[in-house]
């Protein structure tokens, strides 16, 4: 996991903490053990700044034909979703064909999933302003700029360092949790009921 963040690399960027009244650390142990028992897991999100079709998909696919592995780098925040833990029955990559949630993942409390095969504590840091946002109607934006106030999530791209320019000091975020990503990378999640 040491070269997760390279210049080149692109990062879909986090912000994590308790998620529909379960705190993180009881979310890891849950995820662990799905991709253990289904070989993948699905981290639960919510917001259209990572809509599965429109952005998460074609940010991936763009990474991948570089040859660029697509990881999910997340930090840690003080987190109030109280949200109801209601698991996702089904879920599509497109919105039009479902398929049904493996009974070993228990996607609760979101609209949207993204898919993963690991899962690891790490100590990292990223500099969101040597990102820049890397589609979307925001695409070139630096990361620093784009991810203040209510946005907590970016699909970013890691530039290289600039040379002789200052960078802010509260642009660097401490990542402790990597996950890889995999096809179809982000997914719709819905109850039957």
């Amino acid at each position: 996991m040491s070269n997760v963040i390279h210049p080149g690399a692109g990062v879909l960027y986090m912000k994590v903490g308790t998620h529909a009244n379960e705190p993180l650390e009881s979310i890891i142990d849950r995820k662990r053990k799905e991709i253990e028992d289904e070989g993948f897991g699905m981290w639960g999100y919510g917001g259209n700044t990572c809509h599965p079709t429109t952005m998460v998909q074609p940010f991936a696919k763009m990474f991948e034909e570089r040859g660029e592995a697509i990881h999910l780098c997340m930090e840690e925040m003080d987190s109030r979703h109280f949200a109801e833990q209601i698991r996702a029955d089904e879920y599509s990559a497109d919105g039009q064909n479902w398929l049904e949630v493996p009974p070993g993942i228990k996607p609760l409390g979101s609209r949207f999933a993204l898919l993963i095969r690991s899962l690891e504590l790490v100590d990292l840091e990223l500099s969101l302003a040597q990102t820049q946002v890397a589609v979307g109607r925001s695409q070139g934006r630096i990361g620093s700029e784009y991810i203040q106030g209510q946005s907590d999530k970016a699909c970013l791209e890691v530039m290289p360092p600039a040379q002789g320019v200052e960078l802010p000091g509260d642009s660097t975020k401490k990542i402790k949790l990597v996950a890889d990503l995999m096809e179809p990378y982000a997914v719709f999640l819905r109850n039957r009921t």
